[in-house]
């Protein structure tokens, strides 16, 4: 299919956020597109989306071929209206946005699949949760349909999380609580799939999302961050901001006002932006402004094969 958006998309910029790391098993970006292979309801299924002149030429595969096709607009961000966010107040800001305007917030119309990995990231360093999730992707993942790049795998299925052995956790580096998480939320992986009944536009866009976040929140070993950041890529969640993360707090103060922050800071200095605040802080992102390093990079401890 050939999908013609009526504005500018940037394939990288708005599907980045589902990359997790350059040996990322679901996902591969090429010079001018992406593969991506997904577990939908219908079943597994590989996309391959290019961007030729103003338009996206898309094939898919598999059982959930349809299905992806028909998600693809969303994905690339088509219910993402950025109309109502006022830069003005901050010049540099709008620029950002004027030199990248095919950023849009992506929407994979899939929570448990985005879920999974945000899960592996709590508390532990970027390295080891990639790590994890490569490791257990490609060991329990299964061969995806047509002609996806050598290596990639369709992340399992809920039951085959569910199945995963103990020892295979501590292998991937993954300890109880994490992956003690990932059970709780593969028991209600069909409840939360179904949060999935619209977009994030408009009134009624807005309070679905904001249901995600509280659903999410009520399984156990999810809280805040890990809603934040799955929202954030299963709905286009434009207001849900990652508080608990490592680094984000301190790149928006020094970004905003020249100095990092804390939580309670970076909330302060968003506040302006309510219903936008995940648009503001992918500007922050994308403006090229890097924090200072004030410290060692924290310790990697390596329990696997203890």
């Amino acid at each position: 299919m050939t999908y013609s958006p009526a504005r500018p998309v940037n394939l990288r910029q708005t599907v980045g956020p589902l990359l997790r790391g350059q040996h990322e098993p679901t996902m591969r970006f090429t010079a001018n597109g992406f593969w991506r292979v997904f577990l939908t309801p219908c079943g597994p299924a590989t996309l391959h989306a290019e961007e030729r002149g103003g338009s996206i030429a898309a094939t898919a595969w598999g059982e959930g071929a349809e299905w992806v096709l028909d998600a693809l607009p969303e994905l690339l961000g088509r219910g993402d209206d950025w109309s109502e966010l006022d830069l003005s107040r901050v010049p540099p800001l709008a620029e950002v946005r004027r030199q990248h305007p095919g950023l849009w917030l992506t929407s994979t119309s899939l929570v448990f699949e985005v879920l999974v990995p945000a899960i592996l990231e709590q508390k532990v360093t970027t390295l080891e949760a990639r790590r994890a999730w490569r490791y257990l992707v490609l060991k329990y993942g299964q061969v995806p349909p047509g002609p996806a790049p050598e290596g990639m795998r369709v992340q399992p299925s809920p039951r085959e999380w569910q199945l995963i052995p103990s020892w295979e956790w501590h292998r991937a580096g993954v300890g109880p609580e994490r992956s003690r998480a990932v059970l709780a939320a593969a028991a209600v992986a069909a409840g939360l799939d179904r949060l999935c009944a619209g977009g994030a536009g408009g009134a009624g866009g807005a309070r679905l999302v904001e249901g995600v976040l509280e659903k999410l929140q009520s399984v156990r070993g999810i809280g805040p961050w890990t809603a934040a950041e799955t929202s954030q890529r299963s709905h286009g969640h434009p207001d849900a901001v990652s508080v608990g993360d490592y680094h984000l707090a301190a790149h928006v103060g020094w970004v905003l006002i020249g100095e990092p922050v804390d939580d309670a800071g970076m909330l302060e200095l968003l506040e302006p932006w309510r219903g936008h605040r995940q648009r503001v802080v992918r500007l922050i992102l994308a403006s090229g402004v890097a924090k200072p390093r004030f410290g060692p990079r924290a310790t990697i401890q390596d329990h696997r094969w203890h």
